[in-house]
């Protein structure tokens, strides 16, 4: 049993797509490997890394990036329709719908059935509008995958999609990488964090991210050092946007309290969960698996309200939902999760519901759930 996957890219950039798709595919790479399958993988965008870890007999990589957009469709449009034609995978997993036009017109004309995995704001965004030929690649799809509840109804509004077509496939976190320890002596020196109440977010900087919450977190620094002096806020992530949040502090008189870590390679990123003593981002996410690593490092959560996150934090059963875009209510979500009377505090029972829900071990049953059905 054979079947071929469509990606943009996985290690031209990072992000949380990115990071969900690995996980995906290691649990794919698992499961072929019990079931005797094998998954072509072609990746947009991507030239060949100097480490792929999930290179194997189960996956097979093709790298298609080019200096040039056109050569890169071009190669993918040739790569695919050979596949199809000579290897004839049971399934083809679109996993973008920027690549459903063309998947949707091989897979239409051989008679090949597919999957499009939708993320969230790609496909329901304010400011995406999708081209015809995308809206017919969506709805052509006989299985859609989708990472939340919100990201399922807005996609089935959006677009008349029947919700009976769309199944979940959430994002997990690796807890053998995410767990809580001591704050790493070394970060609070480089940071200069010793002794500080540390509030962080991780998320890009960039001008059209403006969503993701930083800016009006900045705003409740002055409420919140009020009542609690020794606060800091960490911001870890890099874009465009950067200069604008460095002078919103500076206007508001915050900005020794505000430090910006720029770039953090995710490898380090367990260690800098581990120095925060809060994790806020009031945004608007298709799920928001930064918050699933901060409960599995013991770290309380405050997300936005009316998005994706409520998955990850249980309708607010896990942690604080705030409208993101309420200053005051961000502040004193802070301050509650800051001065850590709430059961939604306690670390080791956080951990604990993050896991038993979005476990790598969920992740691996559900997409043999999918796969099998």
């Amino acid at each position: 049993m054979r079947h071929y996957f469509a990606f943009l890219e996985l290690f031209t950039r990072e992000g949380g797509i990115q990071s969900y798709v690995m996980d995906v595919l290691a649990a794919y790479q698992d499961w072929a490997k019990a079931q005797g399958c094998r998954g072509t993988v072609a990746l947009l965008h991507d030239q060949p890394p100097a480490h792929n870890p999930l290179d194997s007999p189960q996956l097979t990589f093709t790298y298609l990036g080019h200096t040039s957009r056109t050569m890169e469709r071009a190669r993918l449009a040739q790569h695919l329709l050979q596949s199809l034609l000579f290897e004839r995978p049971e399934r083809v997993i679109c996993g973008h719908v920027k690549l459903a036009p063309l998947v949707y017109l091989y897979c239409k004309l051989l008679k090949i059935p597919y999957t499009l995995m939708t993320y969230g704001k790609e496909v329901w965004g304010n400011w995406e509008y999708l081209s015809p030929w995308e809206i017919r690649g969506l709805r052509g799809a006989d299985q859609v995958w989708a990472i939340s509840r919100h990201s399922r109804d807005r996609l089935c509004a959006a677009y008349e999609i029947p919700p009976q077509r769309v199944q979940f496939l959430p994002c997990v976190v690796d807890e053998t990488e995410f767990t809580p320890g001591p704050k790493p002596a070394e970060l609070l020196a480089r940071y200069q964090l010793t002794g500080a109440k540390v509030l962080m977010t991780v998320a890009r900087l960039w001008p059209e991210d403006i969503y993701k919450g930083v800016d009006v977190t900045i705003q409740a620094l002055p409420e919140i050092v009020a009542q609690m002096p020794d606060v800091k806020y960490l911001v870890i992530g890099r874009g465009g946007d950067q200069p604008r949040l460095a002078q919103l502090a500076a206007d508001l008189g915050v900005s020794d309290r505000v430090i910006f870590a720029g770039f953090v390679p995710t490898a380090e990123l367990p260690d800098h969960y581990r120095v925060a003593d809060a994790y806020v981002m009031p945004s608007q996410e298709g799920f928001g698996i930064v918050y699933l690593e901060a409960m599995a490092s013991g770290i309380p959560v405050l997300s936005g309200l009316g998005d994706g996150s409520a998955d990850p934090l249980q309708d607010g059963r896990l942690g604080w939902q705030v409208e993101h875009r309420n200053v005051a209510a961000i502040a004193q979500g802070c301050l509650a999760m800051l001065r850590g009377e709430d059961r939604r505090c306690q670390g080791d029972w956080l951990r604990e519901e993050a896991i038993a829900h979005f476990g790598k071990a969920q992740l691996s049953q559900q997409l043999a759930t999918l796969f099998m059905g």
